[in-house]
């Protein structure tokens, strides 16, 4: 099987994109049904050193798919219960 590769960017236009091959999104799929009210976050980064890549969830690949891509190296998954946000941050739940 092939080696995940997942990668987080922002186009020139400022579209938002994650593009991922197939191992990258069974990856990204089990990192997300393990978020939980106990485990509320996940780590995406990228790291040229692989001892300290054991330290995030999801490896982040840092090569851009297009030219004038900006490729993000580091971000966060957070899971928001809406018990949670209407606690803390009930602004967000108004539509």
């Amino acid at each position: 099987m092939a080696k995940p590769r997942v990668t987080v960017c922002l186009q020139v236009d400022g579209i938002f994109e994650i593009l991922m091959n197939e191992a990258g999104r069974d990856l990204m799929l089990e990192e997300l049904q393990r978020l939980s009210r106990q485990s509320d976050h996940i780590h995406l980064d990228y790291y040229e050193d692989s001892d300290i890549a054991d330290a995030t969830d999801i490896m982040l690949s840092a090569i851009p798919y297009r030219s004038d891509d900006t490729v993000l190296e580091h971000g966060k998954i957070l899971f928001r219960p809406d018990e949670w946000d209407g606690e803390y941050f009930p602004h967000v739940l108004q539509s």
